[in-house]
């Protein structure tokens, strides 16, 4: 196995480092990530999830109860109330950190005292599938690796990537408005690091190939601890070079496709997940061949099915399904409409224009959310994301404002998002329907913190435990429509999907499974108004036997005409 992977992994690092010897280096990173001998290495094209496969995304304090730490107090809430509805966990940075809620780390190998210990993380990770981040682009400017920067020592002294001021940068992409280059002073004199997303937020140099070793190490003891999902963070940024756009490079594919092949000879089931928030043909590129990132984010999703419901009108949801490409086998889609972050703008490009990205931004302030900026190639700043709790940004239209069909609203949007191609994920917080964190933005001074709200797990309870409130009426029905989802094989990630043409009001797609013998037809009324149809639109075959699986009720004519209310979604299926 050594010599085979060997010979993999070092055409992949003179691709990276040509100047290196790549045997000596391809030898190191083997040891280094505690290969076993003999492995014959992955089956290619296979598929490490099916139907039942479920995703949160929560940070590892969301939940908190006085006198406990908050890893255990997650730990017991998701055993009590989500055992049934999901299968993996993604725990945002749960290390030591000084910035941007967990994304600017002072040490990878630590779990954050004030959250618990490694013990809670494997004690989740034995339960549940569990997901990371490498917060690969960037580091704590506090950290010690960035003090032996400064120090001019090791480990850390080449550590860091450094620009040139003088040098034109017009051409580099980027999330932020804030300045790029980093003026620091050091043992040997005054030098400018890169920092693509803020100062507290320190660029790697992946052009040292230690840095590279350090991280499979890092890797490799994310894994010991029961680690199966990799989330490498803004990985696009990685690799720079001096009057390019520094996003998206050729050596940063290539360090993909190298820690993929590594972590998955470690660990046949293992899993990369690309963080690209970035437009939708950029996005796809990090499939490879098959050979980089086993799932991407669907990115375009959020913000072009927020605009459908906040609109009433699919046509650009649709446009974007139509052009998907079926993902491989062996790779999948992960479906989301809220995280941590804000609603993206960059991947509705080519999708909304600018009047009806405005029209968005402006809707979405209206609800009380926030919109950061990011700064163009010419200098001026454009609105890059929408900071906002998914529950208030679909709590009207954009049309008429806040009206009465905010739950249904809500519901709608996750039963599209569990029936599509690919692996949804849920947000803990649209899990409970929580509303905008004001005040914690006030506290915070940060767009992002009105959707990072913290729940006491006694307060949270005693909501989901009273049924007339919409955090009990969102927790009840979203489990209820995900066991339901679960259970059917046309709702395998890789399952197949067609998009169907019912008007602009309806959005509507149909899956089969990979046997064939499941069909399920996804209609959904996206409007605030009823939508009539009959079920000859549909083409059913006549012999099957019909039953909408979220309702239950049976449909016997097929040339029956029927009524959808307002946001009121079918899952129209031949197999009960």
């Amino acid at each position: 196995m050594a010599d085979y992977l060997s010979v993999r992994l070092q055409e992949h690092l003179r691709f990276i480092y040509p100047d290196q010897n790549a045997e000596t280096l391809a030898a190191t990173l083997i040891d280094t990530m505690n290969l076993r001998p003999n492995d014959t290495g992955p089956v290619a094209h296979q598929n490490h999830w099916d139907q039942s496969d479920v995703l949160l995304i929560t940070y590892g304090d969301s939940i908190q109860k006085t006198g406990e730490k908050p890893l255990r107090t997650l730990h017991g809430f998701l055993k009590s109330k989500l055992a049934d509805a999901i299968s993996d966990v993604h725990i945002l940075p749960f290390f030591p950190y000084t910035s941007d809620d967990g994304f600017s780390i002072t040490d990878y190998l630590a779990v954050n005292e004030a959250l618990g210990e490694w013990e809670d993380v494997s004690r989740i990770a034995s339960d549940f599938k569990l997901m990371s981040d490498l917060v690969i682009n960037h580091m704590s400017s506090r950290s010690r690796w960035f003090d032996n920067f400064k120090k001019r020592i090791d480990p850390g002294k080449d550590y860091f990537y450094e620009g040139n001021p003088k040098a034109d940068l017009s051409k580099v992409v980027r999330p932020r408005t804030s300045p790029l280059l980093l003026a620091t002073k050091t043992e040997d004199g005054e030098r400018f690091v890169w920092c693509t997303f803020s100062e507290d937020q320190v660029d790697l140099n992946f052009k040292n190939p230690q840095v590279l070793v350090e991280f499979v190490n890092i890797i490799s003891h994310y894994m010991d601890r029961g680690v199966r999902i990799f989330r490498l963070d803004a990985v696009a940024f990685l690799w720079k070079e001096a009057g390019t756009s520094c996003i998206h490079l050729d050596q940063t594919h290539e360090i993909i496709k190298l820690l993929r092949l590594l972590i998955e000879h470690r660990d046949h089931g293992a899993i990369i997940i690309t963080e690209t928030n970035v437009p939708n043909r950029e996005n796809l590129t990090y499939f490879g061949n098959a050979n980089e990132a086993h799932v991407i984010y669907n990115f375009s999703l959020p913000p072009l099915l927020v605009n459908t419901l906040l609109t009433g009108n699919c046509r650009h949801l649709k446009t974007w399904m139509m052009s998907m490409p079926p993902s491989q086998n062996g790779t999948a889609y992960l479906n989301f409409i809220a995280s941590h972050d804000g609603i993206g703008l960059r991947p509705a490009d080519g999708y909304l224009d600018e009047q009806e990205k405005l029209a968005l931004v402006s809707g979405i302030q209206r609800f009380g959310g926030q919109v950061t900026m990011r700064r163009l190639e010419d200098g001026s700043d454009s609105p890059y994301e929408m900071n906002i709790s998914l529950f208030d940004a679909l709590k009207g239209t954009l049309e008429s404002g806040p009206d009465q069909w905010q739950l249904q609203r809500f519901l709608c949007a996750h039963i599209i998002m569990l029936a599509l191609e690919g692996i949804p994920a849920f947000y803990i917080h649209s899990m409970f329907g929580t509303e905008n964190d004001h005040k914690r933005v006030t506290h915070t001074g940060r767009a992002r913190s009105i959707n990072r709200h913290q729940w006491q797990l006694e307060e949270l309870e005693k909501l989901l435990d009273n049924p007339y409130n919409h955090h009990a009426k969102v927790f009840s029905e979203l489990n209820r429509l995900i066991k339901i989802r679960r259970t059917q094989l046309a709702f395998h990630p890789n399952a197949t999907q067609f998009t169907l043409h019912l008007g602009l009001k309806i959005f509507a797609f149909w899956r089969q499974s990979m046997s064939r013998a499941q069909s399920i037809f996804c209609i959904n009324n996206i409007s605030n108004e009823p939508q009539k149809l009959a079920l000859s639109d549909l083409n059913l075959i006549s012999t099957d036997h019909w039953v909408d699986l979220i309702s239950g009720r049976i449909f016997d004519e097929h040339n029956e005409q029927f009524e959808l209310m307002p946001y009121q979604c079918l899952w129209l299926s031949n197999v009960s």
